[in-house]
């Protein structure tokens, strides 16, 4: 390798190594300030790297914003369908479905913080409509082939709002626990008041 080639490289990877450490400040001063608390200074500090550097790297709020949510749905890992591979009965689906729920709640505790902030940012808000329409999709998934009654499905999509697991959480249970007790107050208006 040449060494311009090797320069090339190492300044690529140097580049990336800061972009990566800038996402980084920022996913860490939007879930302990908010969105709209957060300066472009901020996160230049919080990164310890120059202003124009995070401009450079990120020009605009909105690009910023989908670097930080690209990082946030790795780390925190939403659930899709993949949850119910090998998963045959919808009583069974239905299970994992809420357990994932609760679990990517566990690993995103800044969710309903960040959510709150929809409404000023265009793309914060159409990342958690995406992530509605997501949670209806799994309950569908979940027990088909039965449809729900719109009043069914309201019911099970709005039990599994961050708010209740957190409620839960906070009575004591486990999100284990959490769950199981969803599943329990689901389950029987799903699978005997539904047509199959």
């Amino acid at each position: 390798m040449s060494p311009r080639a090797y320069n090339q490289k190492a300044r690529g990877e140097a580049a990336a190594e800061t972009r990566q450490r800038i996402v980084e400040a920022t996913y860490q001063l939007h879930g302990s300030r908010g969105i709209s608390a957060t300066s472009f200074r901020d996160i230049a500090e919080r990164a310890d790297v120059a202003i124009g550097t995070v401009y450079h790297h990120f020009p605009t709020m909105d690009d910023i914003l989908r670097a930080c949510g690209a990082h946030t749905m790795r780390l925190t890992m939403p659930p899709g369908p993949q949850i119910f591979d090998g998963v045959a009965s919808p009583r069974e689906r239905l299970q994992v479905m809420i357990l994932e729920t609760f679990r990517f709640y566990d690993r995103f505790p800044e969710h309903d913080f960040i959510r709150s902030e929809r409404r000023r940012f265009p793309y914060i808000d159409e990342v958690f409509r995406e992530a509605e329409e997501g949670r209806r999709e799994l309950i569908a998934l979940a027990v088909r082939p039965r449809r729900l009654p719109k009043s069914v499905a309201a019911t099970a999509f709005a039990i599994l709002e961050p708010a209740v697991h957190r409620a839960y959480i906070a009575s004591g249970l486990t999100t284990e626990q959490a769950a199981r007790e969803v599943f329990a107050l689901l389950e029987p208006t799903i699978f005997r008041r539904t047509s199959k």
